[in-house]
């Protein structure tokens, strides 16, 4: 999450940094805004370099980690949903990545308040998911 003043052109500018960046990509985005701030959720295809270039733009930021699956025939949006609530886990949010899988099919960021049990739950349901560096350019 990046922390803009609600101006005009500011997206652009941080976007423009990214796409100057060739070793840096966005590939999953969401926009926040208030009359005074924006929040920016993106999804870099490399942590580490996102990191690094925002601290050298001297941009505050904070960091979640989420799970990347593939949404498919057999694996729906809906089927992730039920497994979560059923093992009583909270979505904070679901992103749709820019990005298709390898393989072609939609992919999605689920930001959830646990993780390990999460990321163990999609796998034992056949669900597909994706690295960091799966979704390099």
């Amino acid at each position: 999450s990046v922390f803009l003043e609600n101006r005009v052109g500011r997206l652009l500018d941080l976007l423009r940094h990214f796409d100057d960046a060739s070793h840096v990509h966005v590939v999953g985005l969401n926009v926040i805004d208030s009359s005074d701030h924006a929040v920016i959720r993106m999804i870099p295809d490399d942590s580490d370099a996102a990191r690094a270039l925002l601290k050298e733009l001297g941009i505050a930021f904070s960091e979640i980690d989420v799970i990347v699956t593939v949404i498919d025939e057999s694996h729906s949006l809906a089927d992730l949903c039920l497994y979560l609530l059923g093992a009583e886990l909270n979505i904070s949010f679901i992103y749709s990545l820019i990005r298709q899988s390898p393989i072609g099919d939609s992919t999605i960021a689920v930001a959830i308040d646990d993780l390990t049990l999460g990321g163990q739950l999609l796998l034992r349901k056949g669900f597909n998911l994706l690295g960091e560096g799966d979704l390099n350019c």
